[in-house]
């Protein structure tokens, strides 16, 4: 059986046993870290970084993390929120004049943060490259108008969340997003944690490697799954260049493993403490149910909240009901923030599995958690 590395405390044995099985399968390499009530149970890592499997999997490895950096982007305005600095409720223009353009005044910062906001993607001709001029494509998104009435539906808002989210933050704060986050949340947590990253840590990064190529079904590319998946096509390729890792992009590029997105994380679980804390009344808002239904762009059944999925849901039946919060990356990384066990359950990759969201490595390891409780 294949080695796993870390700390496992013994009533979770089933996560580290999981990890082996599933090393010995489908996984490259891979990270799992789990807080119960403020107590990191499991931080484990094994496998290897690269395809011929001559690096090892490290402590310190770190991976790009698609779409869970959406659950930092989110936290990030909610951390706003919690200073008074945001209102969830007010129109996107309050603090980004330019985005009232074009039908969308009545466009709300918690539509922007559920993705029903009806701008999940950009007017074609956008390239992936074109998401790396932060001025100009969120200058794109401002001249826009939305492909859907806002807050009737949601329509995953895959590769500009950040830019849209980010550039309120940018408004209210000066920071940029990649510097907020540094600043004011991996910073005073001490979590390895950013957007994008620093040359200095190149060396350490086990390249995301593609999923098994699946028969490619037609796209409209008038509908809003069309205009969404094609501006821009996602590319696993682009998510390993040097341009990608220098990028301020809030909804793609956070790299870290499952440990530093559990460090990050459980503030919300858990409320946080200091600089980086989450009061009770904010938590809620994460729990203001924005749209429930099929997705127009997943095409796939999901509950929103502000900022995360909730369950219970069809498309990841292995999470409890309750007051959970969830979002993963594509190819399978998943967080899951459990407040009613005050449990969260990080786990980040290199090879990516079929699918957006969740996959039956996420699946065996998080039963392996329930299974422990």
């Amino acid at each position: 059986m294949a080695e796993v590395h870390g700390t496992c405390d013994e009533r979770f044995a089933g996560v580290r046993d999981a990890l082996a099985a599933q090393l010995d399968g489908d996984e490259l390499g891979a990270s799992i870290a789990v807080d119960l009530d403020g107590e990191t149970v499991v931080d484990i890592w094994g496998g290897y970084r690269d395809l011929d499997r001559t690096e090892p999997w490290t402590q310190d490895t770190i991976v790009n993390g698609w779409s869970t950096t959406k659950c930092v982007l989110s936290l990030a305005a909610l951390l706003l929120v919690e200073r008074g600095e945001l209102d969830v409720d007010a129109p996107v223009g309050n603090y980004w004049p330019e985005f009232s353009a074009k039908g969308k005044k009545d466009v709300l910062v918690r539509h922007l943060m559920s993705h029903t906001s009806g701008v999940s993607g950009w007017d074609p001709p956008f390239s992936i490259t074109d998401m790396y001029d932060w001025t100009t494509s969120t200058e794109r998104l401002a001249q826009q108008a939305p492909w859907w009435e806002p807050g009737t539906a949601s329509g995953y808002h895959s590769k500009n969340q950040g830019h849209l989210v980010g550039e309120v933050i940018r408004r209210i704060t000066n920071k940029t997003f990649k510097k907020f986050v540094a600043d004011e949340i991996a910073g005073p947590l001490g979590a390895d944690y950013q957007i994008g990253a620093a040359e200095s840590d190149w060396s350490r990064i086990a390249p995301v490697v593609a999923p098994p190529p699946e028969p490619e079904e037609p796209l409209d590319p008038g509908s809003v799954r069309g205009r969404t998946s094609l501006g821009p096509k996602s590319s696993v390729k682009a998510a390993n260049s040097p341009e990608w890792r220098r990028a301020d992009m809030g909804a793609l590029n956070g790299h870290t493993n499952a440990r530093g997105l559990l460090d990050v994380m459980r503030t919300l679980t858990l409320g946080g403490s200091g600089p980086v804390r989450l009061s009770d009344r904010t938590v809620d808002l994460v729990f203001r149910q924005q749209s429930d239904g099929v997705d127009l762009v997943l095409m796939t059944p999901l509950t929103f909240g502000i900022g995360y999925a909730l369950t219970p849901t069809e498309t990841v039946p292995y999470l409890p009901a309750g007051r959970v919060a969830f979002w993963g990356g594509w190819g399978g990384s998943l967080a899951v923030m459990d407040l009613d066990r005050r449990l969260t359950i990080t786990y980040l990759m290199n090879r990516m599995a079929p699918g957006i969201i969740g996959s039956p490595r996420s699946e065996a390891y998080t039963n392996a958690v329930y299974a422990a409780l």
